[in-house]
C-alpha cells in the first residue's frame, strides 16, 4: 500500500507538471511531447491518446528485448499519464500563455513538478515508466550506457516530432537538464523513505 501510494501521488504530480508544460508549449516541451503534440496536430485524437499509443508501442518493444523492466506499474503508467493529461486539459484550470516572464515561471513550476513527481512514483518500485523501460532494455542489450541511449533516442524522437510540426524552443533543450537532478534527488530520498516505511510495516506485522 505504501509503495502504491507513492506511485499514484507521483503520477498525479508528474502528469500535472507535464500538462503545465504542454499549456506553455510555445516555450518548448520535452522531446517526447514534441512528438505527441506533432502527432496530435497532424492526425487528431488527443495529446493524452498519443502518449498512451506511444507508451504501448514502447512497452511491446521493451518486453521483447528485456521483460524484466515491465511490471504492472509500467502498464498503469502507460494509460494513467495519458488519461490524466487529457483530464487536466479538459478541466481547463491551468494558466494559459500570457506575459512572457510569467509564462517562464509557470513553465519552471511544471518542470519542477515533473522532476519531483517522476522521482516519487519511481521510488515506489512497482514498474519503470514505458520510456525508461524501453531505454533501459536497449542499454542492456547493446551495452551502451543509458545516458548515451537516452541522448540518441530523444534526439531521434525530437527530429521526428519537429518534422510533424511539434513545438520546439529553448525549454525543449533545457527541460532534461532541469528535471533530471530533481528527479534523482527526489527518487533517492523517497526510495529511502519507502524502504523505511515498508520495513517498519513488516516489523509491525511480525510483532502482531
Amino acid at each position: 500500500m505504501i509503495r502504491w501510494a507513492f506511485y499514484f501521488i507521483g503520477l498525479l504530480l508528474f502528469s500535472l507538471g507535464l500538462t503545465i508544460t504542454i499549456q506553455m508549449q510555445y516555450l518548448g516541451v520535452h522531446p517526447w511531447d514534441v512528438l505527441h503534440i506533432g502527432l496530435y496536430n497532424k492526425l487528431g485524437f488527443s495529446i493524452g491518446s498519443w502518449n498512451i499509443i506511444c507508451s504501448i508501442l514502447l512497452i511491446i518493444i521493451a518486453f521483447i528485448l528485456d521483460k524484466s523492466y515491465i511490471k504492472i506499474g509500467t502498464f498503469l503508467n502507460a494509460f494513467l499519464v495519458g488519461i490524466l493529461i487529457d483530464s487536466y486539459l479538459w478541466l481547463d484550470f491551468l494558466p494559459r500563455p500570457g506575459i512572457f516572464w510569467i509564462d517562464i515561471s509557470i513553465m519552471m513550476i511544471g518542470i519542477v513538478l515533473m522532476g519531483i513527481g517522476g522521482g516519487v512514483y519511481n521510488a515506489g518500485m512497482v514498474g519503470a515508466g514505458p520510456r525508461d523501460g524501453f531505454m533501459l532494455s536497449i542499454s542492456d542489450k547493446t551495452g551502451i550506457s543509458i545516458g548515451k541511449v537516452r541522448i540518441v533516442v530523444e534526439s531521434l524522437v525530437l527530429v521526428l516530432g519537429l518534422l510533424l510540426g511539434g513545438p520546439v524552443f529553448i525549454f525543449t533543450f533545457l527541460i532534461t537538464f532541469i528535471q533530471s537532478p530533481l528527479f534523482q534527488l527526489t527518487y533517492l530520498k523517497c526510495k529511502q523513505l519507502v524502504e523505511y516505511l515498508t520495513k517498519d510495516s513488516s516489523h509491525r506485522k511480525q510483532v502482531i
